[in-house]
């Protein structure tokens, strides 16, 4: 359903007038999040549950995409799932029948819950068998955006995924007029086993943007051949892609925005001077989108579901189940392009903001392939001053003036060693430093020589265009948060991973390879550092509590359920360990988790070795 907010109490009233027309024309009331192309889609349209009780039927269903059709995962016969909106301060039931012939689960994605509701096969329950039916009960704690998942196998691939909204007991701190959700996800008719298959086999099977005789000689004319082709033969040696962006990507992938393809066009209708409320999801499998709104400013009001002081941007990079809600005001008689790319630039998702079913907007220029640079090897130029790399001295010398070819990367280096020896930690704003107690070890194929906090930046490929783009040190909670306290400890984590052998895991470990859970004490507040030993963004998540990442806010500082990390950062977030039991941390990428990047976390009363 679309909904509608006032500034005199409209918010009951117009929430609900705004689309009843359509609605009541097509015989029910439906969410807008669906309602593009709902007369020619051959896809079920995704309904919206809401009450005390809630019954979803988990199945398999014929999906079409343009002209191909395949068979998807699906919750009451849709992709996405249904809209789920709750109440918060209510208390809930769902009751979620499995009528396939394999296991299935749904994990409710940022929700504070029982450790036993919180849907993960292994960790928190046992899953649902085929023909049973799992009754998830809890009280509803919270409000704002959110989403749920299947959390078995490659489920969440084939379709297993939708929206939950959760309506505030208080009205929110910003007035809007309409209210879409906006899911974006990845598609792929081949089987994503076969998918990961190909990656293990191959890790740069789909990419197809990889570095040619033409891009150098394109390159070339830039820069000069003679620097153009030594960088070239310096990424070769590290046995490195300067393109390395995704792992999948749009040469299997279709990108939809609610379940429909770039062709299909969901739209969104408005009325001119209106404030319109989007609730942006990233239910993507393995997709990081970059989202704009072409001739629209968007201010930042929400992310992760929780509210924060708002921002202006122009743009935005949405990690893989993140969630962000903005506030647009579009005007006149025109449509615009809600325009989410991708990372790699290999495809993108589209829809429409318009007065009126059947307008579009044209599709913005692509831009052009990002690459990777020094500094998501954790080779900052900035940093290196002094150094003497087999004989080249780095004073007054940045990336763009250096002779690539006389750079041996490997442990022969004097100064540098590849081993991570060599490691920096650039302070944090606000942080203040605290005993260190546990550490997982560190294990990668190639340890970037220095890592630091890379808060402040948007992002391989963004900023260099002149928008506004949004960054993690923009976030600034509305209020403070007076259970945070100083932390008494803190856990460091490594991002590790192997890209050419397709090996992901924490602190150089798969999750079959480690006995122990990470373990909280009940009541503590700690600081958990990630540090990025990999050169690829890695959305983490964890579950049952909430990270409050450092970002020099004091005590207003913004508090996720997931956090993208980038190359060689390293990230420090404080935990309250308020959620007794069993929890899942992992990273949001289903194919790096699934590979061995997931971790047990285990809050209790007492840890391991306390007298």
């Amino acid at each position: 359903m679309q909904f509608k907010s006032s500034r005199f109490d409209r918010r009951s009233f117009l929430r609900v007038a705004g689309g009843a027309g359509i609605a009541l024309a097509l015989g029910k009331l439906m969410p807008d999040y669906v309602f593009a192309g709902v007369n020619t889609a051959a896809n079920p349209v995704a309904e919206e549950l809401s009450g005390s009780v809630i019954d979803l039927s988990i199945g398999k269903t014929p999906f079409r995409i343009d002209e191909e059709t395949g068979k998807a995962v699906t919750v009451n016969g849709s992709l996405p799932a249904p809209l789920i909106r709750l109440k918060e301060g209510d208390d809930i039931t769902l009751n979620v029948t499995n009528t396939m012939n394999e296991d299935t689960s749904i994990h409710w994605h940022g929700i504070l819950l029982p450790f036993q509701m919180d849907g993960v096969p292994g960790v928190s329950f046992a899953g649902i068998k085929p023909g049973e039916t799992f009754k998830y009960q809890f009280p509803v704690k919270q409000s704002g955006t959110y989403w749920y998942h299947s959390h078995t196998g490659m489920q969440e691939q084939l379709g297993l995924y939708g929206p939950l909204i959760i309506d505030p007991l208080e009205p929110d701190p910003f007035e809007y007029d309409r209210d879409y959700v906006v899911v974006l996800s990845d598609w792929t008719f081949e089987d994503p086993m076969k998918v990961m298959s190909k990656l293990k086999k191959m890790a740069s099977y789909y990419n197809y943007q990889k570095p040619t005789v033409k891009t150098l000689m394109k390159e070339a004319k830039k820069v000069g051949f003679s620097k153009a082709l030594s960088e070239r033969l310096m990424w070769e040696r590290m046995r490195m892609d300067q393109t390395d962006f995704a792992d999948v990507t749009g040469v299997t992938y279709t990108y939809l925005m609610n379940g429909f393809s770039p062709a299909a066009n969901w739209s969104g209708v408005f009325n001119p001077g209106e404030k319109v409320r989007l609730r942006f999801i990233n239910a993507a499998a393995m997709t990081i989108f970059d989202v704009r709104i072409p001739g629209l400013k968007m201010n930042v009001v929400a992310v992760d579901g929780q509210n924060v002081q708002p921002v202006p941007v122009e743009e935005f990079r949405i990690s893989v189940a993140e969630t962000y809600d903005v506030i647009v005001e579009p005007e006149g008689d025109k449509a615009y392009t809600v325009f989410a790319e991708t990372l790699d630039r290999s495809g993108f998702a589209r829809g429409t903001l318009a007065p009126r079913q059947g307008m579009a907007a044209p599709i913005p220029a692509r831009r052009s392939i990002p690459k990777r640079t020094m500094k998501d090897m954790g080779m900052d130029m900035s940093k290196m001053k002094g150094m003497n790399m087999d004989g080249m001295k780095m004073d007054g010398m940045n990336e763009d003036k250096m002779d690539h070819s006389k750079m041996k990367m490997d442990s022969s280096m004097p100064d540098m060693k590849m081993n991570g020896n060599y490691r920096t930690n650039s302070p944090i704003p606000g942080s203040k430093p605290v005993k260190h107690t546990q550490s997982h070890g560190i294990g990668n194929s190639m340890d970037p020589m220095m890592t630091q906090s890379r808060l402040h930046e948007p992002g391989d490929g963004l900023g260099n265009d002149g928008r506004r783009v949004l960054v993690y040190t923009d976030l600034k909670s509305v209020r403070p948060f007076n259970e945070i306290k100083e932390p008494e400890r803190e856990i460091e984590i490594h991002v590790t991973g192997n890209m050419e052998r397709y090996m992901w895991s924490f602190d150089g470990k798969k999750f079959s390879e480690v006995k122990d859970p990470i373990q909280f004490r009940y009541g503590e507040t700690l600081r958990v550092t990630f540090v990025n030993d990999t050169m690829m963004e890695h959305p983490l998540h964890l579950h049952g509590m909430w990270m409050y990442i450092e970002n020099g806010h004091g005590d207003y500082l913004p508090r996720k359920h997931t956090i993208n990390v980038k190359p060689a950062e390293r990230v420090s977030v404080l935990v309250y360990a308020d959620a007794p039991g069993r929890w899942a941390f992992h990273c949001h990428l289903l194919m790096h988790m699934d590979m061995g990047m997931f971790r047990i976390v285990e809050v209790t009363d007492k840890l391991k070795g306390d007298a």
